[in-house]
């Protein structure tokens, strides 16, 4: 017997039973970017791989080590995308999109990173992202985390807001040297990982999951604390403006994002649920990348959701979604009533697009397909046989408790559904 063929290390089927939940996060999300204007765009999943590098920086994790990254026949660098931000950015500067004004757009799809495999957090993982580009103001940074906060919400998600700011890149430069000299002063204290961070990338130690920095982060000089002014004022505003919407939030010194984009705000939603990958959305300004990609200088800011992690914190989902739709089970006895029934049931959807109707393909008996009706947690069955369709009747049987069975005439049907439902 052939050897079966198995998924792929950290990259994970999602099976039917699970895909309803995904499906109403999707529209979810979408639903609530597209009432704030924003609109739907889709990049590659292939990017050039300098798109990346510069992008997201050579000497990051990502770009060193997780990147899935091979050359095609022509000798060109290709990379499937870690992260979604690199290629809107790219698709702006190549279309001239930023001269038409603000642009708020949201994307979604696969990203492709080879790290270790764990809980919420895949080498094949999905992200809904927003972005918007040309607005400069703390009002724009507010809107972003807005929505997210209305998201959570809508979805029953219990999470915390961390905010920061990283300043100008100007101030950033001078808050990395000022770290990288306490760091060097208490070398000894550092891990393995922090030491090779040290003189490439400092401000990621502060990001540090070891419990064992701990002391020696809490006692580093703060970036908040030595912001230029024009971020400070910024900062300021963008909490005035969290503040008036009731949205509450930590300020954590600690928090500097995994690329090396940012500027000015970042910020994430935790979940106390998810252990030390807690976080289920991330984001923050990066009014310099365009200019770096090769676009005119467009001040930029964006977040990005993790859905595997959202749909490991909504337990009860399912069972929402199933209250919302009311579901019909087809039950159908005979040559000529199948016919009907597929007639039926186009007519009953295209009538009421709200409804799930599972039409009997099994071709069993009256008793199996009420077996197969219960087992689906269908609300009602509709029963036509021979003899119902030669009295242009069909009947009507609630499967909840919900009332006694009944006949119905054939052309009445939806009318009655909609009495009903």
């Amino acid at each position: 017997m052939p050897k079966k063929i198995q998924a792929i290390r950290g990259m994970n089927d999602l099976l039917p039973s699970n895909s309803e939940v995904w499906s109403e996060i999707d529209k979810t999300i979408s639903e609530l970017l597209l009432s704030y204007g924003y609109k739907y765009c889709r990049p590659p999943i292939v990017e050039s791989t300098e798109t990346f590098s510069r992008a997201i920086g050579e000497v990051t994790d990502i770009v060193e080590k997780e990147m899935y990254t091979w050359k095609d026949t022509s000798g060109d660098s290709l990379t499937l995308r870690p992260e979604g931000t690199a290629g809107v950015v790219r698709m702006m500067i190549e279309h001239n999109l930023p001269r038409e004004g603000i642009q708020k757009v949201f994307y979604d799809g696969p990203m492709f990173r080879h790290e270790r495999p764990q809980k919420g957090r895949y080498r094949q993982f999905h992200q809904v992202g927003a972005e918007v580009f040309g607005a400069s103001d703390a009002k724009i940074d507010a809107e972003l985390i807005s929505i997210t906060h209305s998201l959570w919400k809508k979805l029953g998600i219990d999470v915390r807001l961390e905010i920061n700011s990283l300043g100008s890149s100007e101030s950033r430069s001078s808050y990395k040297e000022l770290l990288q000299k306490f760091l060097n002063k208490n070398k000894s204290r550092l891990d393995e990982d922090s030491l090779r961070r040290l003189n490439r990338n400092p401000l990621r130690i502060l990001d540090s999951k070891n419990q064992e920095m701990a002391g020696l982060i809490a006692e580093a000089p703060k970036m908040i604390d030595h912001l230029d002014e024009e971020s400070k004022l910024h900062f300021s505003i963008l909490k005035n403006y969290l503040d008036s919407l009731g949205i509450n939030y930590e300020v954590n010194p600690k928090l500097v994002r995994g690329l090396d984009y940012y500027n000015k705000t970042v910020f994430e939603w935790v979940s106390n649920d998810l252990g030390s990958q807690g976080t289920i959305c991330g984001g923050g300004r990066y009014d310099g990348l365009v200019e770096k990609m090769g676009g005119n200088p467009t001040p930029a800011i964006g977040f990005a959701i993790g859905i595997e992690r959202i749909a490991l914190l909504i337990n009860d989902l399912k069972n929402r979604i199933a209250k919302n739709k009311p579901h019909i089970y087809f039950i159908v006895l005979g040559e000529k009533s199948q016919i009907e029934s597929m007639r039926l049931s186009k007519k009953i959807i295209e009538a009421l697009p709200s409804l799930i109707i599972s039409n009997d393909i099994s071709m069993g008996s009256i008793k199996s397909q009420m077996k197969k009706a219960d087992k689906s947690n269908a609300d009602f069955a509709l029963i036509l046989g021979e003899k119902e369709l030669s009295n242009k009747q069909l009947s009507f049987k609630p499967l909840k408790g919900q009332g006694d069975q009944q006949l119905i005439k054939l052309e009445g049907i939806i009318q009655h559904l909609q009495e009903i439902l």
